[in-house]
């Protein structure tokens, strides 16, 4: 307590005492013991009122040790498994976690990473991938504030993700590495990567890019082979030296039938080669027989353009190519859809080819369009348009049914700009986003589709469409979701066959480090989304007998069925709506591939290099203990000492209130009792 804080109380309570001598002794006539009690209950009741506006306070500190974290993250990958990994990081736990001189300095936190970083409760070394930067970015944003060091345990591979050395300079504490697996050089050939479409069109030729690297110091040949559902189709003699290790390979192939293609890609393996599993992939080809072809017809230059040409090519079942409006008109006879940008009158022989031959088209307009032009030369819709541009953004309508609108935070996106004016759609249509000025929504489409299933149409009110597969982009870190909506909208307007209550989405092929999923759509007799459908795929491997049953689930609007676990090799699947005579049918192939598999021995010169860029240093199974003696003799690492002050009120206003009115209650009823006014 402040030495003023106890000089006012001192204060308070001779100026209560010179107070009750005042009103008692000099001035009062009561006499004897009355006399002091009644005194005394009146000088609990002015020094109470004196404490009460003193308030008086001190200061309660209290002190404590805050030591740093050090944060043990280890590799659950399966390459870890591998030799004599496992073992190693057994005895390094131990040893860690027995430490009671590494606890009493450090506050201790192990972790686990793989694809995910997690806290380790236990070790499995399952995981297929391997995201070294991820894990150190979650302990950096978690103890970022803190004082903290990170013991990493790992072989060094990362096979996903950031490049962890160059994440190395952004690091906030220094790394500890500890170098697992086996560190010897060994002479390995190796396919680093393969590159190739997922489509091929009939009669055609399609590439496949191969890149093979070769680790050694002698010079040495080889084959690479491509085989064809076993069929063998492509040789090349490799030689590769110390001087040229990589090289690249290009094969075209012939699309000679329908179908998916299973292609084997090996090199030829060296006479002492320890890991032979890296020397072949997998890759799948799906050979079809119909492309979609697709024309923007556009008289301006506009980003809108390219955004639209990528995300329609993303899908390779569809050709694009970009025309002027006074394109000859034989060119446009193998086209499937045309896209109309911001069309003027210099369109006219454009929609009179569109009148006579029923092509589907895509309308996008904007302040560059013609209305006037426009709602002469259709009868789909007009607009009534004020000449005045404005920013428009999009509403999902939610009760479109078309067909399944992907996940996209459309709230996200940058509005788009448009001619301010009404709007009529003359023709059968659903709206699918509807307009929204500054957060309210003002009755207007954004975008609409037309027609019956002979004849369709859709239409953008609004230009900067390229924006929006940005800013997709930033959200997800991919164009997907826009593309595919995109995809969706074009499958929808060259469809021609009837509508399906049962749509199934799923890929051909899959890489078994991939999820393996398959998803479906499902309508009521009214093509309404029906969410309380009881879903069941029944799934068989074409090399065995057994049939497995799973249901699917549903996922806001639409149903999941997730088939990660299953094991490489080839499955025919039949997905069937319970009660109701509704079923669809495919077939997909799990490749062979394991990832972690593909490295021979421990990255530990890229591990050493992490370390000296943060402070750290690297270390070996063999050096744990003197992990332990340089992190319990590093300096920086000290336990910090905190005070923490506590202001405190010496007194509790309740309870000194209540003493008042017991005091007064008190002297009150005694002056009564005795006639003392």
């Amino acid at each position: 307590m402040q030495t003023t804080t106890v000089l006012l109380i001192i204060l308070a309570a001779m100026a209560a005492l010179l107070i009750v001598l005042f009103q008692y002794f000099f001035r009062s006539k009561t006499k004897g013991g009355l006399r002091v009690v009644l005194s005394f209950l009146r000088f609990v009741t002015i020094f109470s009122i004196f404490l009460l506006l003193l308030n008086p306070k001190f200061i309660k500190k209290s002190f404590s040790l805050e030591k740093s974290n050090l944060l043990v993250l280890v590799d659950n990958s399966s390459s870890i498994k591998q030799g004599t990994g496992q073992g190693q990081v057994d005895s390094i736990l131990d040893i860690l976690r027995n430490s009671d001189e590494l606890g009493q300095k450090f506050n201790v936190e192990f972790y686990k990473f793989g694809k995910e970083i997690g806290i380790l409760d236990s070790l499995d070394f399952l995981d297929n991938t391997t995201d070294i930067g991820k894990g150190i970015r979650a302990l950096n944003t978690i103890f970022g504030k803190s004082e903290s060091a990170v013991v990493l345990l790992t072989d060094g591979n990362s096979t996903l993700g950031e490049d962890y050395e160059y994440y190395g300079k952004k690091q906030k504490f220094p790394i500890f590495s500890m170098v697992l697996g086996d560190t010897t050089k060994y002479e390995d050939l190796r396919i680093v990567q393969v590159n190739s479409n997922k489509y091929a069109f009939l009669k055609n030729k399609y590439p496949v890019e191969v890149f093979v690297s070769y680790d050694g110091e002698n010079a040495v040949t080889t084959s690479i082979k491509i085989a064809m559902n076993g069929k063998n189709v492509y040789t090349k003699r490799l030689e590769l030296s110390k001087n040229k290790n990589a090289e690249s390979i290009t094969a075209l192939l012939n699309a000679s039938d329908v179908g998916l293609k299973t292609l084997r890609i090996s090199v030829d393996p060296l006479v002492n080669e320890e890991n032979k599993t890296n020397n072949v992939k997998y890759v799948a080809v799906e050979v079809i027989d119909e492309k979609t072809n697709v024309a923007i017809v556009s008289d301006v230059l506009h980003p809108d353009l390219g955004a639209l040409k990528k995300a329609l090519e993303s899908n390779e079942q569809r050709s694009v190519t970009i025309v002027k409006p006074m394109v000859d008109l034989e060119n446009l006879k193998d086209i499937d859809l045309l896209f109309l940008y911001q069309p003027t009158s210099s369109f006219r022989r454009i929609y009179e080819y569109i009148s006579a031959s029923k092509v589907a088209t895509f309308t996008i307009t904007g302040p560059k369009t013609n209305w006037d032009f426009i709602n002469g030369i259709q009868n789909g819709y007009s607009k009534n348009s004020y000449g005045q541009a404005e920013e428009v953004s999009p509403l999902v309508n939610k009760s479109f049914d078309k067909f399944s609108i992907p996940d996209i935070q459309f709230e996200n996106f940058p509005p788009l700009e448009t001619n301010l004016g009404e709007t009529m759609i003359i023709k059968n249509h659903d709206v699918l986003l509807s307009q929204s000025i500054k957060g309210s929504e003002i009755d207007e489409p954004l975008l609409v589709i037309m027609g019956d299933s002979q004849e369709r149409e859709a239409v953008l009110f609004g230009e900067n469409l390229w924006k929006w597969r940005i800013q997709n982009y930033r959200d997800r870190q991919s164009f997907k979701d826009f593309d595919l909506l995109m995809g969706k909208i074009v499958l929808l307007l060259t469809a021609n066959e009837p509508r399906n209550r049962l749509i199934l989405n799923y890929s051909t092929f899959y890489e078994s480090s991939m999820d393996a999923k398959i998803t479906a759509n499902y309508f009521d007799t009214s093509f309404t989304f029906d969410p309380n459908a009881k879903i069941v795929l029944y799934l068989k491997q074409k090399e065995g007998d057994i049939e497995q049953e799973f249901p699917l689930l549903l996922k806001g609007g639409y149903y999941e069925v997730d088939l990660s676990n299953m094991r490489p090799g080839e499955y025919t699947f039949t997905v069937k709506v319970i009660n109701e005579n509704l079923y669809e049918s495919g077939s997909f192939n799990i490749m062979d591939y394991d990832v972690e598999q593909q490295f021979t021995s421990s990255n530990y010169a890229k591990l050493e290099r992490l370390s000296e860029s943060t402070g750290g240093r690297v270390f070996y199974p063999s050096q744990t203990m003197d992990l332990l003696n340089d992190l319990m003799g590093n300096a920086n690492f000290k336990p910090i000492r905190k005070s923490d002050e506590n202001v405190v009120s010496l007194v509790d206003f309740r309870f000194l209130l209540g003493i008042m009115v017991v005091a007064l209650a008190t002297e009150w009823f005694i002056r009564k009792f005795n006639g003392l006014t």
